[in-house]
């Protein structure tokens, strides 16, 4: 569930899909460098070499920019990392986010505030989280297949104890990046879901335990 958002993949498509990639990748250089408030469709179109009436046309405005944006992150092959063990795979993802998030300038960081500027920008990143979740439910699976965790156990829960102090800290706090934090917040995810504090409520009709 990496929240990095990396440029939309270039398919070949002719000039529509070239536009596209050309209009999006100037909406994170001009986000990263001048916020929310500084992201105008007159600076995309300028900075992509587009006309102007073409972004309009297209995107309507900031907020459809923003939107197609996440969107575009979701058409990528990322999977995260099989290390081997539970606590490798969580410190794997979270070291991308952290590295994502600390980047000069984070695109990441700047889309994230802007989500909470524009409806249809949030929309789009609840959409991406979706996909990134569903994405990183291998990570459990594979470990219930090695025996570190019990049958069972709820991916989701699991995912955000697991990466949710990288944003306390990087995000709300804005801390300095601790070079631990990404191995440490797994490390504790890892042993209390290995004790079973992420075990999904057995259903009203499962009588397996009686």
């Amino acid at each position: 569930m990496t929240p990095s958002v990396p440029p939309a993949r270039r398919r070949p498509g002719g000039r529509t899909s070239r536009i596209r990639a050309q209009v999006l990748d100037a909406v994170r250089a001009e986000l990263a460098e001048h916020g929310y408030d500084g992201l105008t469709m007159d600076a995309v179109a300028a900075r992509a070499g587009v006309h102007r009436t073409t972004v309009y046309r297209r995107w309507r405005d900031v907020g459809g920019l923003l939107a197609d944006v996440f969107e575009a992150a979701s058409d990528d092959d990322w999977q995260p990392r099989d290390t081997g063990s539970l606590q490798g795979d969580l410190a794997a993802l979270n070291d991308e986010i952290q590295a994502a998030l600390t980047a000069q300038p984070s695109v990441t960081a700047a889309l994230i505030a802007a989500s909470f500027r524009s409806e249809e920008a949030a929309r789009a990143q609840r959409r991406l989280w979706e996909d990134r979740y569903a994405r990183c439910e291998i990570v459990v699976s594979r470990a219930i297949r090695r025996g570190e965790l019990p049958p069972h156990t709820d991916a989701r829960r699991l995912l955000i104890a697991a990466t949710a102090p990288l944003y306390h800290q990087l995000v709300l706090l804005r801390t300095p990046p601790d070079p631990h934090l990404p191995d440490h917040a797994a490390k504790t995810a890892a042993l209390a879901a290995s004790a079973g504090a992420f075990a999904k409520p057995p259903s009203s009709g499962d009588t397996s335990g009686a």
